[in-house]
């Protein structure tokens, strides 16, 4: 009965199967001349396919000449229209060109699906009308993000704070990096706000409450040693950013010591966004193996989604010492049904000095056995040779770094287990460096000589 059952079910599919792709034949048939003369033109240089039309309720205007002027152009099936939807995140890969450079590959996004950026025109209606559908630019200077007038001196976090993951708990000088560094205006340096522009400083505050992911790129750029793609400039409700390459999930059945490179590479990212000179914690809250892509030349592990995003000011926590500010926090191991869970308290991510999040992130969904993605199990350091499999180290660290079995242990297995992998992959720093201190200590000996 089983057997029959599962016959039919196959057979069944193979049908939906074949209806699907006999619906995607006869729609190229029928839209055979509609699909060459998408072939043929280049949307990236139309104002309507940039929606420029939506500005300053947009994400910028710096690449706006490059774009208009048909410097970027998008890749073979991105310029079929009919495939937008499978398209659901709205990512395009383009070539971009310079006459001097020649054309690299760069990715452009939305920002946000179909649905995503018609509710931000929805919500600026209502903010301003109280309905749905309204004349937008108009809708836009009733709304907060035209009350911070170029009468207002600097963005306060009491201006902004909770309107997206960025600034959830902002700090003075949070913001005013924000500010410094926004690039979509030819006279960034200063964080004052009231030197930008009006239509700059809108569509700084609409990035913010819709998607900050610009923001994060130009205020820890890649340039500064921030494990972020590159922010390159946006035109309309586009984004454009350097392409890194292929998703980590690629990676996924690469050679053991690949693997294990990636993974150490992995928590150094955690560790760095964690505990920095900067004293800023950026906490990421949706870690998958989607939001990590690869070099393909030097291997580098570089964050590619940097949507959700929590940015906590250690210095201000010390300064204000709110309740329990000084004690570890453990995040707490969530064992559920779905791909990459994860259980944390945004409030508690603002209130502590010392948080394990960002460990329990990469171990749990991307390193350890708890790690689930695409149908697949067992994480991105899966069947280990047999010599490290029998030595048991490594499922310990793994397991203790997900889900720790004693108090404060997460914290002591990151550190060994970020130690292991360097050791397994000869990423362990040289005696270089240290030679080079002995020598500049001799420095005023010689000099005497």
């Amino acid at each position: 009965m089983l057997r029959l059952v599962s016959l039919k079910l196959g057979r069944l599919y193979r049908y939906v199967k074949l209806a699907v792709l006999g619906s995607l034949a006869a729609a190229l048939v029928l839209n055979t001349h509609s699909l060459l003369a998408s072939l043929q033109r280049n949307e990236l240089s139309e104002r309507r396919f940039l929606q420029l039309n939506k500005c300053p309720a947009c994400w910028g205007t710096s690449w706006c000449r490059k774009f208009l002027n048909g410097q970027l152009r998008l890749e073979s099936w991105g310029r079929l229209r009919l495939f937008d939807f499978f398209n659901v995140k709205n990512v395009y890969f383009a070539r971009y060109g310079e006459p001097r450079e020649g054309s690299r590959r760069v990715v452009l996004k939305r920002l946000g699906s179909a649905q995503e950026l018609a509710d931000i025109d929805t919500k600026i209606c209502r903010r301003a009308t109280g309905r749905g559908r309204c004349d937008l630019l108009q809708a836009l200077h009733a709304t907060e993000f035209a009350s911070l007038n170029g009468d207002v001196r600097l963005l306060t976090p009491d201006a902004v704070e909770g309107w997206s993951d960025l600034v959830h708990c902002p700090s003075q000088r949070l913001l005013d990096r924000l500010v410094r560094r926004y690039a979509e205006t030819k006279d960034s340096g200063s964080f004052l706000l009231r030197n930008l522009k009006d239509s700059e400083r809108m569509q700084l505050l609409i990035t913010l409450a819709f998607n900050p992911e610009p923001l994060v790129l130009q205020s820890f750029p890649s340039d500064e040693g921030w494990p972020f793609a590159k922010y390159l400039g946006a035109c309309g409700r586009m984004v454009a950013v350097n392409y890194i390459g292929e998703e980590l999930w690629s990676y996924f059945n690469a050679p053991w010591e690949k693997r294990v490179d990636l993974a150490w590479q992995l928590m150094e990212i955690a560790e760095q966004l964690t505990n920095n000179d900067f004293e800023f914690a950026l906490y990421l809250l949706d870690v998958s193996f989607d939001n990590f892509a690869v070099g393909p030349r030097d291997g580098k592990v570089i964050i590619v989604d940097a949507e959700n995003v929590l940015v906590a000011d250690k210095r201000l926590i010390r300064q204000n010492k709110p309740e329990n500010w000084d004690v570890w926090y453990e995040s707490k191991f969530d064992d559920c049904d779905k791909e990459a869970c994860l259980s944390f308290s945004k409030e508690i991510l603002c209130a502590r000095v010392t948080v394990d999040h960002n460990y329990y992130a990469i171990c749990q969904n991307l390193l350890s056995r708890h790690a689930t993605w695409r149908g697949t199990s067992g994480g991105l350091l899966h069947d280990p040779p047999a010599e490290i499999a029998k030595d048991g180290r490594l499922e310990a660290l793994l397991d203790e770094c997900a889900n720790p079995k004693k108090r404060y242990g997460r914290f002591q297995a990151a550190k060994e287990l970020r130690e292991y992998l360097a050791q397994l992959s000869n990423n362990v720093s040289s005696e270089a460096p240290q030679m080079v201190v002995q020598l500049i200590s001799l420095l005023p000996t010689l000099n005497a000589v």
